[in-house]
């Protein structure tokens, strides 16, 4: 991974090492229809759209969770431009409130970071989409840079597998950028 700052604009992803913990955490594991997801919701928890609880993981930590939290609840703010390329994508995501950019610039840094150590952080509404990538991610190259645009990424690949799963994933982060967690619910109840 290539992080490229901006105008002197250094960017560090932090990972921390405290794992989410709580009732019905394990239950709740698992990606797409007939996984976890067949209990999103059953117990009230799952569209608790304060809260979010389904933005936590098995594997994720409080901070990341956090991150997603502010990506979710001001998705208003959000913009991107997705273009497919022969053998990957290249995208544009930015915030037009800066708060919403920090946290979307350390999501995107720690997701690949994790995505290139292969350290899945299991979120309970994470698409399925992204299993190959955890599977294969010595098959992806990505190169991250901050501009004034926003965080720029290029992933690219040989395998046609990944190719397609990195052009579907940009899809789903799209729609999720331009209609919150309404996108993630339907995704979900659709079995995706």
């Amino acid at each position: 991974m290539t992080i490229i700052p901006a105008a002197g604009r250094l960017v560090a992803a932090a990972l921390t090492l405290t794992l989410m913990t709580g009732a019905g955490v394990a239950q709740m594991h698992g990606h797409g229809a007939g996984h976890g997801m067949r209990h999103h919701g059953q117990d009230g928890t799952g569209h608790d759209e304060v809260n979010m609880p389904g933005l936590r993981g098995l594997n994720a930590t409080p901070g990341e969770s956090a991150d997603l939290m502010v990506m979710f609840h001001h998705f208003d703010t959000l913009y991107r431009e997705v273009e497919n390329l022969p053998n990957g994508i290249r995208t544009v995501t930015g915030a037009t409130d800066p708060y919403v950019m920090e946290a979307l610039v350390r999501h995107v840094t720690q997701m690949i970071a994790r995505v290139e150590a292969g350290d899945d952080p299991q979120i309970f509404i994470q698409s399925p989409t992204l299993d190959i990538f955890f599977a294969r991610y010595d098959g992806l190259m990505s190169n991250i840079e901050v501009t004034e645009a926003g965080i720029v990424v290029t992933q690219t690949s040989d395998d046609p597998e990944l190719v397609a799963a990195l052009q579907t994933h940009a899809a789903e982060v799209s729609d999720m950028a331009a209609r919150g967690m309404q996108a993630v619910h339907e995704r979900m109840m659709g079995g995706g």
